[in-house]
């Protein structure tokens, strides 16, 4: 397979420019930064040495920081780090420290990959998660430079795909030199599939800093709210919205002066969550045009941009969407920094050993039909006691998984202070 592919990316420049475009038209890549994922940038190396991590999206750029910060402890140290969604470059121009760098990854094609590596001269690549990319990791191999797994996880129906292709998977195994995995069924998968230092040093996702809050922005909504009880359903995606709608006019008959915050996860779809909750005979207003919650408002559509951080401050229960009427979940750590209860829906497939857990250590709950999410959000809006129990356990859920950050730093110091030897060939 491993042939195969090469030589299909190699030729598929034309046809991967053409998606890139399209990408593009549809709001999912910056159009002024396209060649980016070709490998070509205006930005230049800084001087010294530099590290390249790289994560996919939003949730896995966040758990980052702390590692780069822990990186930029080294005055010589610079760090690029690599995204695959515009939103995720978004947040990180806000976010990262000096001395660091945002890129978009160039996509997994040999001379794209070598034109990257060619400018940045990385010294250490680190690469969260599951980002396997072949190209990249023989390119990284055949200049000496070192490669991390941080935070390694393999579903089990990855694990199963890249067995399919034993071959292939041992000799992209053999161009890491370490896996730090998350958890030890985790490490077993990568064991299985070749890897051959493995050690597990926790989720880091767990210990991830919290969203940042805009102190102004939540006394204003404060105010406008006039101390309604309110529930967030966030990072919602098509079909949520409208269980949404549904769950709160159940709960306007027990509650009649609840207020919904609606948080979606591509803040582009505000104006049409707005006009759907219209067509429910719910009265809607959009953060993203400045329009104000008063007593008539029943749906907030918090369609902005970097402020989830300060909606969680605000909402005391909390929805983490793409778990109903969408499949894999979004973040729940990101909750658990503020004083939530914690609310998903069963498809939590990209978190599912997060959300088992949290479940099961009474973190918090999970809901499978509208119909329970509205009976559950009136029973938390009335009593405080269940509240602070599930937001407590989260809360210090991330205060015990700074161990996890700390193992990973060690891990990743420790690799930097000896040779890089391998002994795989592609």
């Amino acid at each position: 397979m491993l042939p195969l592919y090469r030589i299909f990316t190699d030729l598929a420049a034309w046809p991967l420019r053409i998606i890139l475009r399209l990408r593009a038209w549809r709001g999912k890549e910056e159009p002024l930064r396209l060649s980016e994922r070709r490998g070509i940038t205006a930005a230049s190396r800084p001087e010294g040495k530099l590290a390249w991590c790289h994560a996919a999206s939003v949730g896995e750029a966040i758990a980052l920081l702390p590692i780069v910060n822990h990186l930029l402890k080294d005055p010589a140290m610079n760090v690029l780090v690599t995204t695959g969604t515009v939103t995720s470059a978004r947040i990180l121009a806000e976010r990262l420290p000096d001395r660091a760098i945002h890129q978009f990854a160039p996509w997994d094609r040999r001379a794209w990959v070598n034109r990257f590596l060619d400018l940045w001269r990385p010294d250490l690549a680190l690469r969260m998660e599951s980002e396997l990319w072949p190209n990249t990791l023989f390119a990284l191999r055949d200049r000496n430079i070192s490669s991390i797994v941080v935070n390694g996880r393999l579903s089990e129906k990855t694990a199963r795909g890249w067995q399919r292709f034993s071959t292939t998977a041992r000799q992209v195994m053999a161009s890491l030199d370490l896996v730090l995995a998350q958890s030890e069924e985790f490490a077993d998968r990568f064991r299985a599939i070749g890897a051959r230092r493995v050690e597990v040093t926790g989720n880091v996702k767990l210990a991830a800093a919290p969203l940042p809050v805009d102190i102004e922005a939540q006394r204003a909504l404060l105010q406008m709210m006039n101390a309604r009880p309110v529930w967030l359903a966030a990072s919602t995606h098509p079909g949520e919205e409208e269980i949404a709608f549904a769950a709160h006019s159940r709960l306007s008959k027990t509650v009649p002066d609840i207020l919904t915050i609606i948080a979606p996860r591509h803040p582009d779809r505000g104006k049409a969550i707005a006009q759907s909750a219209t067509r429910h005979g719910l009265r809607a207003a959009c953060r993203s045009n400045d329009e104000p919650i008063d007593r008539s408002t029943s749906i907030y559509v918090a369609d902005t941009l970097g402020e989830l951080g300060t909606l969680f401050s605000i909402a005391p229960i909390v929805f983490m969407g793409k778990s109903l009427a969408a499949h894999g979940g979004q973040n729940p750590i990101e909750p658990c920094h503020f004083d939530c209860a914690i609310l998903f829906g069963p498809n939590m497939e990209n978190f599912q050993d997060i959300a088992e857990r949290m479940i099961k250590d009474g973190m918090a709950l999970q809901i499978n039909t509208d119909e329970a999410l509205a009976e559950t959000v009136v029973r938390l809006v009335s009593n405080a006691d269940e509240r602070k129990t599930l937001s407590d356990a989260a809360k210090n859920m991330t205060v015990s998984a700074q161990a996890s950050v700390t193992k990973t730093n060690s891990a990743i110091s420790d690799l930097l202070s000896r040779p890089t030897q391998r002994s795989g060939q592609a």
